[in-house]
């Protein structure tokens, strides 16, 4: 839908998505509903945030009969396709939508997605950061009518007066629409509770990796599969997919790809593949018969294989998008990372305190691991999300020397770390009850060198709202050891 006069739409969850996408519709002509399960208390700041907009409210729940006059149901990010009112608007021919799909249906230029399971974010910032520097009064078309092979040409995408980058993180940028022109350039991290309910994909879209995450949500791992592929579904043969190659679940996605297919690896790429790779310790780039020579691994200052993996994945995009090299360059060599993403919080006697709280699943914890060379102890726990353990209990035998397990899951990482102990292992393992316990008893066990790495492996939503309130938490607590 453009025309959203005289409508009414219903939406499911009053946090930032569903508070921006209301005020958005209001401003369009909507009669807008809000439902949200909380009470009325709980929602003041919401309420009066849109006290000037055409919105009725509807509070402690979502009842059916809410549907009765609804056009469209939208859902915000945490809300489950398993609610009754969702299933009920399914069964009632209701289409479903939320904030980026409307976003995507109006806005006037050029899209970039990214999803992934791990590094959207850190991508996502990133190719804005090289966006951002690569802006120029007029920008720079692909001369179609060079034949020199040698060349790496611009995509005939422009190098944009103005860069908005959201979605998933910031603001949504339904926020902003209203004002961007067709020169702008709008870079989105697209979680797969968004793309869940899609129909419409970005001009460049990007699937970094498919693994193990949100299976509470989403049941299996193919519907969560499904989930992510909604961002090819919907191209076509003038759009551009970029899919990790060293990831089987996105690679395995490659059939799917209508139009132009790039790729980035750890690795050098296979004969006729295209996109950015590592060999030797350099990054590079290949496009058909022209080859780039990018930068040092040496010069990223993001630690771990899987950042590397991640600006491999940026230079692709920023590549494809037409942005400047030297742009690009500069930007990574900048780039600091993310906070609540391997964020040095401090060292202390010798020992450095590395805030990953964004490391929500077991597999996340994994790459923060593998991040380090230097003595580990391991903060782990928080909320389980129905995915295993054991693959990173293996890990912990192997890499880890103090376990401080807390939270809902400290029982469940407990007992895969003892199933998996192997003879020469010396984990020590001991169980707090709340994160400012773990802060605690990680202060008591680390000694100079050792590196304390919080990455929990589950959500944040036994203690906190999200992972970034259990960041910030983190940060302030191990600020204050002396």
């Amino acid at each position: 839908m453009t025309n959203w006069n005289n409508t009414h739409p219903l939406i499911l969850g009053a946090a930032r998505q569903g508070i921006a996408l209301a005020r958005w519709l209001s401003r369009h002509g909507a009669n807008v509903t809000l439902s949200d399960s909380r009470g009325a208390e709980d929602l003041t700041s919401a309420r009066e945030s849109l006290a000037d907009a055409n919105v009725t409210w509807a509070v402690g729940g979502h009842p059916l009969e809410l549907l009765n006059n609804a056009d469209v149901l939208c859902l915000s990010g945490g809300i489950p396709l398993t609610l009754p009112i969702v299933q009920e608007a399914v069964k009632r021919g209701i289409p479903l939508s939320n904030d980026t799909q409307i976003f995507m249906e109006v806005a006037p230029c050029k899209t970039i997605g990214i999803t992934g399971s791990a590094g959207k974010t850190t991508t996502t910032t990133l190719v804005g950061e090289m966006a951002r520097k690569s802006k120029d009064e007029g920008g720079r078309m692909k001369d179609e009518e060079s034949k020199d092979p040698s060349v790496i040409h611009p995509s005939s995408f422009k190098i944009h007066p103005s860069v908005f980058v959201g979605g998933n993180i910031g603001d949504p940028l339904i926020n902003y629409v209203d004002d961007m022109t067709a020169n702008d350039l709008a870079i989105l991290e697209i979680s797969s509770f968004q793309l869940e309910q899609m129909t419409i994909s970005p001009n460049i879209a990007a699937i970094l990796n498919i693994t193990p995450n949100h299976l509470d949500r989403h049941g299996t791992m193919e519907a969560y599969t499904n989930a992510k592929a909604h961002i090819l579904e919907f191209q076509t043969e003038k759009d551009t997919a970029i899919l990790g190659r060293d990831d089987k679940g996105a690679w395995d996605l490659r059939n799917k790809v209508k139009g132009k297919l790039l790729t980035f690896s750890l690795h050098e790429l296979d004969q006729g593949l295209n996109g950015a790779y590592l060999t030797d310790g350099l990054l590079n780039l290949r496009d058909g018969n022209a080859y780039l020579p990018l930068m040092l691994r040496e010069k990223i200052k993001l630690p771990g294989a899987h950042n590397v993996a991640n600006v491999l994945a940026a230079f692709a995009i920023g590549h494809e998008a037409g942005f400047k090299l030297d742009d690009m360059l500069e930007a990574v060599e900048e780039f600091r990372g993310v906070a609540h993403r391997l964020e040095l919080v401090r060292e202390l006697r010798g020992v450095r305190w590395y805030n990953g709280s964004i490391a929500t699943a077991p597999e996340r914890s994994m790459a923060d691991i593998h991040a380090f060379d230097e003595p580990i102890v391991l903060m782990l726990g928080g909320r389980d999300k129905n995915l295993p353990w054991d693959e990173i209990a293996k890990l912990i035998h192997q890499r880890v020397d103090h376990v401080i397990a807390f939270g809902e899951a400290a029982g469940l990482i407990e007992e895969a770390v003892k199933n998996s102990k192997v003879e020469k292992s010396r984990v020590e393992f001991r169980r707090v009850k709340n994160l400012q316990a773990a802060v605690i008893a990680a202060a008591e066990v680390a000694s100079a060198g050792d590196v304390v790495l919080f990455s929990p492996g589950g959500t944040s939503f036994d203690e906190f709202k999200d992972f970034a309130e259990r960041g910030a938490a983190f940060t302030k607590w191990v600020s204050q050891l002396s």
